[in-house]
């Protein structure tokens, strides 16, 4: 997995600008939750499919980053959380363990 680090909000403009051209996935993690560990363990062992980009935000250090995502989105905040952005708009998340790479893949190819 290639993670994509999102340690600032003026990355959610650059998010959404890609997100025309290809579909942008955001893990949201707590490094603190186990629950969040099994599920970024989960996604690190899975094939990430082609034609995404995967972000990692560290809930911990970059809480104002989710906050910023929720309103932006208007997703309500979750942990863990993935959301996949598709010209602009969050096309589809979840939470906790329905986290899974098959589910992803799926919205991709949508």
């Amino acid at each position: 997995m290639n993670w994509i680090p999102l340690t600032s909000e003026t990355q959610l403009q650059e998010i959404n600008d890609a997100s025309a051209s290809r579909t942008i996935v955001i893990f949201k993690h707590s490094t603190r939750c186990s629950i969040s560990s099994m599920a970024k363990s989960r996604l690190e062992r899975a094939v990430a499919p082609e034609g995404a980009d995967f972000y990692y935000l560290d809930l911990i250090a970059y809480r104002n980053i989710s906050n910023a995502i929720e309103h932006k989105y208007g997703i309500p905040h979750e942990s863990p959380q993935i959301l996949m952005v598709r010209n602009g708009k969050c096309i589809y998340d979840d939470s906790h363990n329905g986290i899974r790479m098959d589910d992803i893949t799926e919205h991709i190819q949508l």
